[in-house]
């Protein structure tokens, strides 16, 4: 069990991983008085006072920590736009390559492999170090905006969703979610969805109706990332490849998977990762195209899901809606069937980013009028911490996140 008091040793290490190791080496590459986002400030954060920052600790057990040293000097070398453009495109796919084959490595690795939460604090001390770049050349605040982007869906897997050319293989396009809710010691939270997406991207699974290979992405828990279009441009890029199936995947409900029906165009307000609220109908993704549907179905074979004797958590068919009888102020919630003309309030899945993955790779298959392309959402249970407050892991929290991990890899196997 890797403690926090165990760890303290990876103070001086968390240091170094910060922008500041370049700054000092190169006065005028990067200014630390720019300001970082929300989610990029809980890299400061810890469990104990005095003790080490949970990411850059989770980032170094993973072995991940010489990449973004490695990252951060290498930028300041960069003297063009191109070459920057180019240079962070190469490292966000590379890093994205470094998790998956280390989350798939068949060999024994220092830190558990199906540990998700090292690839996203990773992620943030890169975008950090971008935000605080100071470049030779001149960089309006768009395009300094567009370069963190194009590292950001890179590192989630966007620059690398191809199908293998295969003749008779089954092609399923899926998506996990980075950890949320990471205030005070929760800060040391992973998500079984973002594990699982590790876990399955690349694969090539046997199945007795034959072999079906994934790709994958692991999606931002940020409103702004999907007003981007993050979800668009991954299930876009697959529709183009001729997929058969998209599963969106989060965590849900504690102790159970559930096969949602309705995925709804509506945002609660919940509070994202940058401690930012949206609520309202889900907004239009620029470029793609947009039917106007309140409710989508999944067209997933929810039973043989149900069927296929996958464990050891149960699976569930959620049929749970809720639509506006008066938008903001009254909702009925049932069981049956949505009604004609209302406003959705909230699918299966609630109101939150998790609905909204799910409404939005559908939407856009249907605008597509890719109908024989199933899709649906699948809930995870959700995973617990560890019960050492002052724990980064221990054995029964990776074994819950395995299970949950490989469950899913078997349910989605069967679609």
């Amino acid at each position: 069990m890797k403690t926090i008091a165990g760890l303290v040793g990876l103070t001086a290490i968390a240091l170094t991983l910060s922008p500041a190791v370049a700054h000092a080496q190169d006065a005028n590459c990067y200014d630390t008085t720019v300001p970082l986002t929300v989610e990029e400030q809980r890299l400061d954060d810890t469990l104990v006072a005095g003790g080490p920052a949970v990411g850059p600790a989770l980032v170094q057990l993973a072995g991940f920590d010489g990449r973004v040293t490695d990252f951060t000097a290498k930028l300041c070398r960069q003297i063009a736009p191109k070459q920057a453009q180019q240079f962070v495109q190469r490292e966000g796919n590379a890093l994205w390559k470094a998790a998956v084959a280390r989350a798939q490595s068949t060999t024994p690795v220092t830190h558990d492999a199906y540990d998700d939460r090292p690839l996203y604090w990773a992620r943030l001390q890169l975008s950090s170090a971008l935000r605080q770049w100071t470049p030779r050349f001149a960089m309006a605040p768009n395009d300094r905006a567009k370069l963190v982007q194009q590292f950001d869906w890179a590192s989630r897997g966007l620059s690398d969703s191809a199908f293998p050319s295969k003749p008779g293989v089954r092609r399923i396009a899926v998506t996990g979610f980075d950890p949320f809710q990471l205030s005070g010691v929760n800060v040391r939270r992973a998500n079984p969805a973002g594990a699982a997406a590790l876990q399955l991207d690349g694969r090539e699974i046997s199945t007795p109706s034959g072999k079906v290979v994934l790709q994958a992405s692991v999606l931002p828990v940020l409103w702004g990332g999907f007003d981007e279009g993050v979800v668009e441009q991954f299930y876009g890029s697959a529709l183009q490849q001729k997929p058969d199936a998209f599963v969106t995947i989060s965590q849900g409900r504690p102790g159970r998977f559930d096969v949602e029906r309705w995925a709804a165009r509506w945002r609660g307000g919940f509070a994202d990762n940058n401690n930012i609220g949206s609520f309202g109908s889900v907004p239009n993704a620029a470029g793609w195209p947009q039917p106007a549907n309140e409710f989508i179905e999944t067209s997933l074979p929810f039973q043989k899901m149900i069927d296929a004797g996958t464990g050891p958590f149960t699976v569930n068919f959620n049929r749970a809606f809720c639509e506006w009888v008066v938008v903001g102020s009254q909702q009925s919630c049932r069981t049956d069937e949505p009604t004609p003309g209302r406003v959705a309030a909230s699918g299966g899945g609630g109101d939150y980013l998790s609905n909204e993955s799910m409404y939005r790779a559908n939407r856009l298959r249907i605008g597509y009028g890719a109908t024989n392309v199933l899709g649906g959402h699948l809930h995870t249970p959700v995973l617990g911490q560890p019960a050492d407050p002052a724990a980064l892991t221990d054995s029964a929290f990776e074994k819950q996140r395995r299970d949950i991990a490989d469950q899913v890899k078997a349910l989605v196997s069967v679609v």
